[in-house]
């Protein structure tokens, strides 16, 4: 068949079925008028919204509440009466239920994200082994700015991750930033032995003090709003250094409050000011692996045997071999 014989035959069937042409006119009509209210919206949007966050909420309900009102329209239009509409859309649903699992899961979730919303657009968010910022939320899927994976401390890798909404039902979720918008840290520091650990670790409570003062208020407004919704309770906000002994040395461990966003840097002005202190004690060293393997040189029959090999293990490939000599250490 010829696209002229096509033609001739949809013109035909347009003249012998007025109803249906006039059905399909103001089908289109609907469409374009929903459309430009849609734009019109949108552009009021855009221009009297400054926030972005309420701005992208504000566009995305407007293209939900047009979708649907086009829907109900259209399905009036084209299903005379409510009992044909009700026996079709039971109908519709069945089959989508049967055939379209996934897509059906997924719309599940978007309504339960809608309602109960785990999560926002702009929070921090771990579902399965996917770290990052949410962009994004749609019917079928939301999207993730991933953070994490080979990059440390939390930052953004720059790949945009899709995840179907069915992974709220499947997959442990953790937001970040969800009522209470800071997470605890360590930062853990190692010192010998023989250093003042002491006055080490009142270093290092200094500067968790120092850098932490802006934190403690903004987070225990954060707790009382938490305490609304779960049960939360912290006795203890303020930062504190914990003592530990480890093989290498004494290891202090600072725990603070820190914005998940901002947890690299504040490490790292945390570890400028250490760094800085420690240089200025002569008395307080940072711990590493080392080995020492004694010698005895009073006692050369024990080397007698050449073939037989000492039993010293190999050190590990970032571990410090120091040889002390038994004359040396008596002394």
């Amino acid at each position: 068949m010829s696209f002229q014989d096509f033609s001739q035959n949809m013109g035909q069937y347009f003249q012998n079925s007025p109803q249906m042409m006039s059905k399909i006119i103001i089908t289109v009509v609907v469409v374009l008028v929903l459309w430009l209210i849609r734009l019109i919206i949108v552009r009021g949007i855009n221009r009297n919204i400054d926030n972005t966050r309420q701005k992208y909420k504000w566009r995305k309900n407007a293209s939900y509440f047009t979708g649907f009102l086009g829907l109900l329209i259209i399905g009036i239009i084209w299903f005379e009466g409510l009992q044909e509409i009700g026996t079709f859309l039971g109908l519709l649903s069945a089959g989508l239920a049967i055939a379209l699992r996934d897509p059906v899961t997924d719309f599940a979730g978007w309504i339960f994200i809608s309602l109960r919303k785990p999560f926002n657009v702009g929070d921090r968010v771990e579902i399965g082994e996917v770290k990052g910022d949410i962009i994004d939320i749609r019917i079928f899927k939301f999207t993730v700015l991933e953070i994490g994976n080979w990059i440390h401390a939390d930052q953004s890798t720059g790949r945009v991750v899709h995840m179907p909404n069915h992974k709220v039902f499947t997959e442990a979720l953790a937001n970040y930033t969800s009522d209470f918008e800071f997470i605890w840290n360590e930062l853990q520091v190692l010192v010998t032995f023989e250093s003042d650990w002491k006055k080490a670790k009142e270093m290092l409570q200094e500067v968790a003090d120092k850098h932490m003062e802006d934190f403690i208020e903004h987070a225990q407004h954060q707790v009382h709003r938490a305490n609304k919704s779960y049960f939360v309770h912290y006795e203890y906000l303020t930062p504190i250094v914990y003592t530990d002994v480890k093989e290498s040395g004494i290891n202090l461990t600072i725990r603070h409050l820190c914005d998940p966003r901002k947890r690299r840097g504040v490490g790292q002005a945390m570890w400028e000011d250490i760094l800085d202190r420690f240089n200025e004690s002569d008395d307080i060293d940072f711990a590493y692996p080392t080995m020492r393997i004694m010698a005895d040189r009073k006692h050369p029959s024990k080397e007698k045997h050449p073939g037989k090999k000492p039993d010293v293990r190999p050190p590990s490939p970032d571990a410090t071999i120091e040889k002390v000599d038994e004359d040396d250490a008596e002394e």
